[in-house]
């Protein structure tokens, strides 16, 4: 499996050594740069073009998702297929060839193409994300993976409060020229850095499986895995209960509260403190707690969280339990992810994973379109506790998890 010894458990030293975890993080922190100048600069252009045009700034919400659903279990069925990192390097590669040639377009007046930069990023993650997941089953001992996704989970954490502002920043102050060469050079640098982590493991594989064959594959794998199955429970009912949460946050601020539009940024401020916070809360429990109780532990406190938070008028509490539920998200991703790497065979990871993201995906952006007309049908309150109910019924998809005896992925690979 790994590199390291199987004799003695890795430390904190080993963990940090690893030029896998070296490489991982650096170009991480590479892409999250360039994915949100990518997002706040293309906002902020496209918004100053059309005039504020509703149809024109919901495009840049189409070319982010649509992607996720048409491509995410194709990307994954490569991903199982190709090396991950040759994958990952030349992902990298393509979406800086992307923004340069977008770049060229801006030059002649083409400002139209800046939505190609979205569209071919978010395409090209299908694949390279999966494709990073079985890198960390490659290189990162079992007993680390939960730390490692942790330690990626916070940074991710940390740039949802810094990556705005920084988006913003340079728009404003360099203009969108600036900021689409600044995208491609994070996007070459992340790729100049993969490029650094060790050779793959090759897969054995049955050669005449094709494309579709091994869609199919990953499909009745996905089925006949019952960790899998409550696995994508988790996702879907978190995916819908954040589908709700996360659009009614104006109104409670103005409705419930009694607040200015202008305060909401105290809340989405809390909240991203709370989301790096739990990052780190997460790496300490790394060691000591298992996946699935920090996935309890945080469906339970985001349902709790979320019925206290559309019930009260007190600011403070509110506050706190924003706070709460900021904190307990990334425990969810983060046991999620770690449950998916511990119980999916490494031939099959992109799959699983290609089928799991779509879910939680879809079942936000169903909830995000639903809530304008529940708001007009149904309290505010009620509403919340329909978001809270949904986090309940994840919790309660664990416990017959924890009756399935998981089944020892098969060896399927070779050091090169």
């Amino acid at each position: 499996m790994s590199s390291q010894t199987q004799g003695n458990p890795p430390s904190m030293l080993s963990f940090f050594t690893n030029r896998f975890v070296q490489s991982i993080l650096l170009s991480g922190l590479f892409l999250q740069m360039g994915i949100w100048v990518r997002n706040f600069a293309i906002l902020l252009f496209v918004t100053e073009q059309t005039n504020k045009d509703p149809l024109a700034i919901s495009l840049i919400s189409v070319a982010e998702f649509a992607p996720i659903f048409l491509f995410s279990f194709i990307g994954g069925a490569f991903a199982d297929r190709w090396r991950p990192k040759r994958t990952m390097v030349i992902c990298d590669l393509l979406s800086a060839l992307s923004v340069f040639i977008v770049l060229l377009a801006l030059v002649y007046s083409g400002w139209k193409a800046i939505f190609f930069v979205t569209l071919i990023s978010s395409i090209l993650s299908q694949f390279s994300q999966p494709s990073g997941m079985k890198l960390f089953k490659l290189h990162v001992p079992e007993t680390q993976l939960q730390l490692g996704m942790s330690i990626y989970q916070t940074m991710m954490a940390i740039f949802m409060i810094l990556g705005p502002m920084l988006g913003t920043l340079i728009y404003f102050r360099f203009g969108i020229d600036t900021a689409v060469a600044i995208m491609g050079t994070c996007f070459l640098l992340s790729a100049a850095v993969l490029a650094f982590i060790p050779s793959n493991r090759k897969v054995e594989r049955a050669p005449t499986a094709n494309l579709s064959q091994e869609m199919i594959m990953g499909l009745r794998y996905v089925i006949s895995n019952k960790i899998i199955i409550y696995m994508g429970c988790f996702f879907l009912t978190a995916g819908m209960g954040l589908g709700l949460v996360n659009p009614l946050g104006i109104f409670l601020v103005t409705e419930h509260l009694g607040l200015t539009a202008k305060d909401l940024q105290w809340f989405t401020a809390v909240n991203g403190v709370g989301m790096v916070i739990g990052g780190m809360f997460a790496m300490s429990l790394s060691k000591k707690a298992k996946p699935h109780a920090m996935l309890l532990l945080g469906f339970v406190a985001c349902a709790a969280s979320t019925a206290i938070m559309g019930s009260v008028t007190l600011v403070w509490l509110a506050l706190a339990t924003q706070f709460i539920f900021g904190l307990m998200v990334p425990l969810i991703h983060i046991a999620c992810n770690t449950l998916i790497l511990n119980h999916t065979e490494e031939s099959f990871v992109g799959r699983v994973n290609g089928i799991l993201n779509p879910l939680f995906m879809g079942g936000m952006l169903i909830n995000m379109s639903l809530v304008g007309v529940l708001k007009a049908q149904l309290p505010l309150g009620i509403i919340y506790i329909i978001a809270s109910s949904l986090f309940v019924l994840g919790s309660l998809a664990i416990f017959p998890m924890l009756r399935v005896r998981s089944t020892k992925p098969v060896n399927q690979v070779k050091v090169a």
